[in-house]
Order: structure tokens, then sequence, then C-alpha cells
């Protein structure tokens, strides 16, 4: 167990040094004295860190320093480290024995980080110095040869052979000086009463006391000392403790009294009255403690800092008005507060990078203090956990960003990265700091539509550069990339190019109508609209669009039966005078090439000859007799028919039809010859058609009478008379062929002419109309021909008669 315990060690030691040194590329150390001028020249670190001149400047390399004075700068063209701010150690390290400077130089475009570390050697540049001017000391004229007095210690802030080293005294007959060393190595002066005094013969006597260093050249300072010989005084004041120890807390405010000392006297009068003062203490400690002579209260005026110093020891006096002396020493621990906030410094920072950066890309360097020091100068730094980013250490103080996930910059194009740094000092304090990091864009989505599909309806004859519809695709992508430009994709319509009907703005993918559409052409179009962004790679994507034209009412109805022959002439229907009511006479043929509604048609009687004789099926253009016709009843009956549809606006048609009342083809043909002939002086074709029919009737009537001749001859010849019956059926059928083989059923009947020789004579006779489609016979002969006759009321219309026998 111990020994994993010691390879687990093992293995996180070399893991932390592999990564100092990923980080660190080197380390190197000067040394130069204090005080140097400004520009004055450190050392060829270009050189001695191994770096190429040309690449300083392009590698963007500079100096990171603790602190905010700038101690030294590099030149980026030489290479050189120089001051750039006069060093005093002193000030810098105080009484420390060794002083050293750390700064780093980071090259931000390969990431690395170079140690430097320099040392401040001291000059001799300050001389000893004592606190006051003057020393004054009352000695009574009974004190014994032997009695040392403590004299103040002279301050060197100068460190080594350079500090203080020794003290002279004034040559005289009465005092000696003895010089000791303390054990932290500062030296301090005793005054040594060698001869008793006599007030009478000399009251004070004036001394020198010189301080010297070591150094080269040496320095020295002297200060007065004023011996007062006092009357007796045979008591002397005696401290409480020999040794003060106490604590105090480096946050304490101004006024706060640390402590009280004291001291007794058995004398009386003004030789029991003490007076306290310090009487080793450093410069630096009688700015931060004061003493009050009365009161023996201990109080502190300065701001205490546990990092500048730990533990102060002072030398305290107690003196009474006959001159005689107690010393005492005052330790004084400074407690570390938790006072210090820590500090966050960025030394190297990316501002921007790509959303397909790989994981582990950095993003920032950031270098952490706190200035208190055990746990309460031990620092945690994090970020938020739902951040795509791992804070981790690198070395020493230094922590490193970087990308733990993969970035999207179409979910979060900008983050604001929150570092927050807390110590473990009790309360903690933290600091916060904002780092804004942008996600820049690369072209990795294609233009979405917002439908998958689309349908919409035109209207028909819809006017040119018309929109009829739109679309619209969006892009999630940043910029050009999400820039979305529209286009058709390449079709055809009835071998028509689909772009010679309609356009699509590229820009806003609104669909405009080139030309008006026609619904009875074709009923819906089906295009490809393609949406492509202005990235690269070039990246679309494409969306059915069907458009259903709408139908609208821009056809009239067109009659197919009855129609106007190409030559001019009208055909006439022909009704029997018997026929029953509800006879079916011919039937009104129309179409309409509209859809829908615009349709759907209606057939109205809009005139007759004889009102209320004759009746038209709304729906389905039967004419039809709506009575038995009467004698008083027009053998012609000319009637007007209107067919409309049923859109808005409705549109129609009208047709005329004659019908011809006839039982018999005598009635039939007188009333074709009764018609009269409309005079029409620009055509001679009606005349020749009149003539012609004539003739034709005149030619029918006269193969009629020989023909019944020729029979009864023949039957007269053969005698036959009793048993011999001839009958003729003839089942004449009218017929049209209309448009696109469009056949309208008109109407068939029959006529039947028998000849008996019961009469003994020829007997024509009409028998009831009925409906037939077939001649059936004996014996049959059948003869047809056709009249052509002009209506005698309306102009250029021609009447059609077929007679069948």
């Amino acid at each position: 167990m111990q020994r994993n315990w010691g390879l687990e060690k093992m293995v996180l030691i070399c893991w932390i040094i592999a990564t100092a040194l990923e980080m660190v590329s080197g380390q190197i150390r000067y040394s130069i004295p204090e005080e140097m001028e400004e520009g004055s020249f450190v050392g060829n670190a270009a050189k001695d860190l191994g770096l190429d001149l040309r690449e300083l400047s392009a590698r963007g390399v500079r100096i990171i320093s603790k602190g905010r004075t700038q101690y030294f700068a590099l030149n980026v063209k030489t290479g050189y480290l120089y001051i750039n701010e006069k060093i005093d150690r002193e000030q810098l390290c105080g009484h420390a024995i060794q002083c050293l400077l750390h700064i780093e130089i980071l090259a931000d475009g390969i990431a690395k980080l170079y140690a430097v570390e320099i040392e401040i050697q001291d000059i001799n540049d300050n001389a000893p110095s004592f606190l006051n001017k003057e020393i004054l000391l009352k000695c009574s004229e009974i004190t014994p040869p032997g009695t040392r007095f403590i004299l103040p210690s002279a301050q060197d802030p100068d460190v080594g052979i350079n500090s203080l080293q020794s003290y002279q005294l004034s040559a005289n007959k009465y005092f000696a000086l003895d010089v000791q060393t303390a054990n932290d190595g500062v030296k301090f002066a005793k005054l040594i009463l060698e001869k008793s005094l006599d007030r009478e013969e000399q009251g004070v006597h004036h001394l020198v006391l010189t301080a010297t260093d070591g150094g080269d050249p040496v320095r020295s300072s002297a200060v007065q000392i004023r011996v007062i010989v006092l009357d007796a005084n045979d008591n002397a004041p005696v401290f409480t403790q020999s040794l003060y120890k106490v604590g105090v807390l480096e946050n304490a405010p101004e006024g706060t009294v640390v402590l009280v000392i004291s001291a007794t006297d058995q004398d009386q009068g003004t030789h029991s009255e003490i007076t306290y003062s310090f009487i080793q203490i450093t410069e630096k400690a009688s700015k931060i403690f004061q003493l009050n002579s009365k009161t023996g209260e201990i109080s502190v005026v300065g701001k205490l800092d546990f990092e500048e110093s730990e533990l102060y020891e002072i030398g305290v006096q107690a003196e009474d008005g006959g001159g005689l002396m107690a010393l005492s020493k005052l330790t004084l621990q400074v407690i570390n507060v938790n006072d210090n906030i820590p500090e966050i410094s960025v030394s190297s920072l990316v501002n921007s990078v790509k959303e397909d950066s790989p994981v582990g890309t950095p993003i920032a360097l950031l270098k952490v203090e706190d200035r208190d020091s055990g746990e309460n100068g031990q620092v945690i730094c994090s970020i938020p956990d739902n951040l795509p980013f791992q804070l981790s250490r690198s070395f020493g103080s230094y922590f490193s960003l970087k990308t733990d996930k993969t970035l999207d910059r179409e979910q979060v194009s900008e983050y604001n990265i929150t570092i927050t740094v807390t110590d473990k000092g009790t309360p903690p304090l933290s600091t916060i700091k904002s780092i804004t990091l942008l996600i820049s864009d690369i072209n990795d989505n294609s233009p979405v539509f917002d439908q998958e599909s689309y349908t919409g309806y035109v209207m028909e004859n819809v006017p040119p550069r018309t929109s009829i519809f739109s679309t619209k695709a969006t892009d999630s992508d940043w910029d050009q990339n999400a820039k979305v430009t529209y286009s058709l994709m390449e079709g055809h319509i009835l071998e028509v190019p689909l772009s010679s009907y309609i356009s699509v703005n590229p820009e806003t993918g609104v669909i405009y109508a080139l030309q008006s559409f026609d619904y009875e052409r074709f009923k819906q179009l089906q295009i490809q609209v393609k949406a492509e962004d202005g990235g690269y790679p070039l990246l679309s994507s494409n969306v059915t669009v069907t458009l259903f034209i709408l139908d609208q009412n821009d056809n009239a109805p067109e009659i197919l039966y009855p129609s106007l022959p190409t030559d001019g002439s009208t055909g006439v229907e022909l009704a029997p005078r018997s026929s029953e009511p509800g006879y079916l006479v011919t039937k009104i043929v129309a179409v309409d090439a509209d859809s829908g509604q615009n349709a759907w048609l209606s057939y109205l009687l809009l005139g007759s000859t004889d009102s209320g004789l004759f009746t038209v099926g709304l729906h389905t253009g039967e004419l039809r007799t709506a009575r038995s016709f009467l004698d008083k009843d027009v053998l012609r009956q000319n009637l007007v028919i209107l067919v409309k549809d049923n859109g808005q606006p409705s549109l129609s048609a009208t047709v005329t039809v004659t019908v011809m009342v006839a039982d018999t083809v005598s009635e039939m043909i007188s009333g074709l010859s009764s018609l009269s002939t409309p005079a029409d002086t620009e055509s001679n074709l009606t005349l020749y058609l009149v003539i012609a029919v004539a003739a034709v009737s005149c030619l029918f009537f006269i193969f009629i009478i020989v023909l019944l001749a020729l029979k009864l001859q023949k039957w007269k010849e053969s005698r036959m008379y009793e048993s011999s019956d001839v009958n003729f059926h003839a089942d004449p059928t009218s017929q049209f062929v209309g448009i696109d083989g469009v056949r309208a059923f008109l109407q068939s009947y029959s006529q039947e002419v028998s000849l008996t020789s019961n009469s003994g004579k020829s007997q024509y006779k009409c028998p009831s109309t009925r409906y037939s489609d077939t001649l059936t016979n004996t014996q049959t002969f059948e003869q047809q021909d056709f009249f052509l006759l002009s209506d005698g009321f309306d102009n250029k219309d021609q009447i059609l008669v077929q007679v069948s026998l």
C-alpha cells in the first residue's frame, strides 16, 4: 500500500514538473547593484533565452512583472534587458539578506513563458542614523561605577557589511562604551559609568556617540549624549514584567491600545514619578506604535501588515524623577488576518476563436496572487460549470483557460466568462474578473425554409409582374454566411420553360407571374425554389412550391347544337301536330370551357312565336312541348333560347331554333313553300337555293305520282286485289353530329302509308306518331331529299328538311 502511494506521488510530481516545463521554456538569473540609472544594461535576454531577434516583435514578446512599478524593460530590436526605473533595494526588500525580483517574459505568438530572476545587490548608499538628534541621560551622583545605560541604537537600512558595524564614544574620563551583538545580529551599545560622578563638580557631561558601517566608502553618523547629574535617588523603578508578549491583529485600526506597561518606584516625590519611553525601536516600528510616556499605553498609529513584518521587538524604559531607570522588553506578534483580496491579472488573452476550434484551444493565461500568508493566501480559481471552458493551474500562480467542449456560434455567439478567485481565509475574500470571448462564424448551416413544402392558390388571368406567392428561408449562420439568395430550379410547363411563366426575387423570395395563367391550359404549377447562402463553400436547400390555378369565369358557353353550319343554313326541327304534351322536339347541346360552378349551364326560353307552347329544361336543355297543338297555332315556330353559366359575372349565349308543326309531308312542304324569302341584295346564294328546293319538290311529287300509277297498274294486271296488301313503313330519323364528336339526339318519328283494295280507291293515312330508329318492311324503298329554304324571320338562317319515305 505504501509502495503504491509512493508511486502515485512520483507520478503526480512528474506531471506537475512536465506541466511547468511546458509553459516555462527557460529561466535565467542576473545580478545587478541597486541605484543603477535608467537605461542601464542588465543582460542580453534574447541571447540567454535562445530567442531569435527577428521573432521578438512578430511573436509579441513582452515583460510581465509583479506590482505596479515596471523596473525593467525589454528592447525588442536588440533583445537587451535594461533598467526602466531606478531601484532602491532598501525600499524594495528592507532588511532581507537576499533581494530578488522576478519577472516573466511572455511570447504571445508561441504561448511560451520565460522566467527571469534578478538579484539586487546592496551598495553602501545609506549611513547609520539615530532616531533622535540628542540622547538625554540622567544619572544620580550616587550611582556606583559599573552601572550600564542602554543607548538608543542607530539604524542602517543597508545589509551585510554595508550595515552598522560599530560604535565609538568621544574621549572622556567618566564613561566608557560597551558594544554588543543581539541574537538577530543587530549591534547595540551600552554606556558604562567608570568613575563616580559629582554633581557639584560637573553637573552636565557632553558626549558624542558615533555609529559606523563597514561599506566602501565608510559612512557614519553621530549623536550628542547629554548626561545630567542628579541628586541621590536610591530606588530605581521596577517593571511589573521583564518581558511583555502580546499579539495584535494586522487589521487593528489606528488608536487601538495594544498593551499598557507599568513600573513602580518606592521613592517619594519627584523621584517616584515615572516616565516611559522607547529605547530600542526601528524607524518603521516607531511609525506604527506610540507609547504614552505618562500612562504606559502602547497604541497603534500606523498600518500593520503581517506580510511585511510578523514580529516587532521593542525595548522600553521606565525612568523616575531622580534619573534611575528600569528596562523591559516588548514583543509584539502580528496576527495574520485575511485582509488582502486576491488579485487577477491577464497575461495573455485571445479575443475570439472559431466555432470549429478543437477542444483544448488556449483562451487566456491568468496570474492570480494573494498577499496574505498561509491559508489566507491560498486561492481557489473557478468559472461557472455551464460554460464550455476549463480553468486549470499551469504552474505557480498561473492559470490557463482553455476550451473544454466543441463551440457552436449558432447557439452562443459570445461568452462573458466570469472568473472568480476566492482565498481560504476566514472569512474568505474573493475577486471577480470578466473576460469577453467572441465566437467567429464558419459556414456550417444550410438555409432552412420555414415550411417543408408550400401550397398556394393563384387566380388565372393574373396581370404580369404580380406577386403571387412568397417563400422564406433563414440561415442560422452570421453575416455573409447567412445571406440567402433565392432562385428557381429548371423546369417546363407544356414544353415551355418555367422561367417564361414565373420568376423569384433573389433577395426576398417573392414569386412573381411573368404572364397570365390559363386555367383551361393547365391547372397547377409545381416548382422548385432554391435557397443558397453566401458562405464558402456555398450551402443550399430546395423546397417544392405547388401553385393551384383558380378558375375565373372567362369563357362564355359554346352552343354545339343547333349550330350555324359552315354554309350559313339553320336546321328546322319537326314536331307532329298530334304530339302530346312533353314531346321531345330537340335538345340544346352546349359546353363551357371553365370548370366548377363557372361551367354549370342553365337553359332559358327567352321568346317564342306562340307563348306557352314549348318549354326548355333548365339544366338538360331539352326542348319539349308544353301542351297539345291547336288549329290556330302557327305552323312555323321561332324559339330564342338563352344558355348562361353560373359564374360571377355570368356569361351567356343565345340560339334561335325553328320548329315546323305538320302531320303530313304536304303540310310540311306547303308550310315550307309559304315561307317568304327575305331580300338580300348582297348574295344570290339564297335565291339559287330556293329554286333548287322548288325543283326538287316538283320532281319529288312527280316521282310519287308515277310510282303510284305504276303500282296500281301492276296490281290490276296481276288480279291479286283480294290477297295483296302493300305497306310502306318509313321511320325517318333526324340526327345531328356536333363539334368534337358530340352526337345530339334530336327526334325520331315514322309515317305509315297504306293502300288497300277494299276501299276501291287509294287512301293516304297518317297514323299517330311513334318513336323509332329503324326501317322495316317486306319490301322497302326509300328516297331522301334535302330542301333548303330561307327563313322568313331570321336573316341568313336556312332551314334543313329531311323527308324520308
